[in-house]
């Protein structure tokens, strides 16, 4: 057993030390699954059909021969704040778990950049994707992103609470005032709002809105700012009284309208912040909202044998981003 575990270690250490090696030679510019989606033939066209018909044969085409649609689309390599605040999160917690130097000096690193690159002019800190993408209305690039925002923020959380600069604690309280200043704020009922993805929609995402609401209630505990904690509760009750009975929760509010759609990797989101709220608050609602949902996590979106599927009823595309969210999700 313990010679099974240290190979099992071994193997883990190994990946790593590859992946970060790569990222030493490469860089930290790379491509995105939807940065193709800023290309002319996405935002120009004036027909809905033309766009439909070219955005599904595109999205066919990425899927098998991703590098040649971006080449023949000449789609650049962008440095993406969402991916910067990942890596320096993780750079954080290796340099944690093996005390090593490089892990440090790189973490501080992409730091570096964040604080050097946010979007500009908004009330607060921000951070958007390097290019503009279709959803249900056009985002162009830099446009700064709740998720986004809110991952850098965790970083910038972890840095703070491992070195005690209090930089780092003011520009975490810069985050909550661009949420609370920028976002559109929609009220929803009785105590219950939801935060907007971006500052240029109404979108009621519940992922979004709890990765907010999360982050409120960290720095609020932290600052003893009530103000915080109150605003971030009305968005926790807007999306626990929409969990479906079966205890998951629909990529979109139920009053945008629209089938709903469930897919591994933004359940993973939802189930992380509300394990984190759950930690902060030790809200019984919370965690049996929680409880169910994870239930249902674990029991609907894996094959028998562990695999992470795109939804419920699909094992296939099997994606990247769904299977770390897999090990982050069982982690945490």
């Amino acid at each position: 057993m313990e010679n099974a575990l240290s190979k099992q270690i071994s193997l883990v250490e190994r990946s790593i030390a590859q992946l970060d090696n790569w990222i030493t030679q490469n860089g930290w510019a790379g491509y995105d699954p939807y940065d193709f989606k800023q290309h002319p033939l996405f935002t120009t066209s004036k027909s809905t059909f033309t766009k439909k018909t070219l955005g599904r044969a595109i999205l066919l085409t990425e899927s098998f021969f991703p590098m040649l649609t971006r080449r023949v689309l000449h789609i650049p390599r962008e440095v993406n704040a969402k991916a910067m605040g990942l890596f320096t999160a993780a750079y954080q917690i290796l340099y944690k778990i093996t005390n090593k130097d490089n892990y440090l000096y790189k973490s501080q690193e992409t730091l570096k950049w964040l604080e050097e690159n946010p979007s500009r002019g908004y009330m607060g800190l921000c951070w958007g994707h390097p290019f503009g993408w279709q959803s249900r209305i056009f985002i162009p690039r830099d446009t700064p992103s709740s998720v986004i925002t809110a991952i850098v923020g965790d970083a910038l959380w972890r840095f703070y609470r491992m070195t005690g600069q209090s930089i780092y604690l003011s520009y975490c309280q810069s985050i909550c005032e661009f949420f609370l200043n920028n976002l559109n704020i929609d009220s929803l009922g009785e105590d219950k709002i939801c935060f907007s993805k971006t500052p240029l929609d109404n979108f009621h995402i519940h992922n979004s809105n709890l990765f907010v609401a999360d982050f409120l209630i960290k720095i609020g505990n932290q600052l003893q700012k009530k103000s915080y904690i109150e605003t971030a509760y009305k968005a926790i009750t807007y999306t626990l009284s929409e969990q479906n009975e079966n205890g998951s929760f629909c990529y979109w509010g139920r009053d945008q309208g629209g089938k709903c759609l469930i897919d591994h990797y933004h359940s993973g989101f939802a189930i992380r912040c509300l394990y984190s709220i759950w930690k902060s608050t030790n809200d019984k609602k919370v965690y049996n909202s929680l409880k169910r949902y994870y239930k249902f996590y674990c029991g609907r979106m894996f094959t028998n044998e562990g695999i992470p599927k795109m939804t419920p009823k699909a094992l296939f595309p099997i994606n990247i981003h769904s299977c770390a969210e897999a090990i982050l999700c069982h982690s945490t």
